[in-house]
């Protein structure tokens, strides 16, 4: 056990933010999104499970760790609601409270439509499925500096 490391963060999440650099991106989604598939095509190689955690508590334990990109207009990514691309669900209020408060400024989120989301994460990092049971809890991280 650690110090001040969230104990949902477990070895292998935190041995991938470790080796996160500047740039890359990290998928954290809820339990419906095709994870294990994607997970085989992102640099990983693997999916990181953070079972028994909602999306909310997972941001928040990952942004305590994980810098958000400043060099980039828009550092976070989520999945569009399909077949209505302005369309809001509850986590996406959500989740930008999380995101601003870990960030400590409001941080915009761009929306991509559902297939473009998928190929974003393919070429993502590292994707980290929790336990949320969605819809909609798609949310892609672009690693900044300290």
């Amino acid at each position: 056990m650690l110090k001040d490391i969230d104990p949902i963060i477990n070895a292998e999440l935190i041995h991938a933010l470790m080796l996160m650099g500047h740039g890359d991106q990290l998928v954290l989604c809820d339990i419906n999104h095709p994870a294990q598939t994607i997970a085989r095509q992102t640099t990983y190689g693997r999916l990181i499970d953070v079972s028994g955690c909602g999306l909310e508590r997972a941001a928040q334990a990952i942004l305590k760790l994980f810098p958000l990109d400043t060099f980039v207009d828009c550092p976070v990514k989520r999945m569009q609601v399909v077949g209505d691309p302005d369309g809001q669900v509850p986590i996406f209020a959500a989740m930008q409270e999380v995101i601003d408060s870990a960030e400590g400024r409001p941080v915009r989120i761009e929306a991509l439509e559902r297939f473009a989301f998928y190929d974003e994460a393919k070429a993502s990092f590292a994707i980290v499925r929790t336990s949320d049971p969605g819809p909609y809890g798609c949310f892609i991280f672009s690693k900044g500096v300290v």
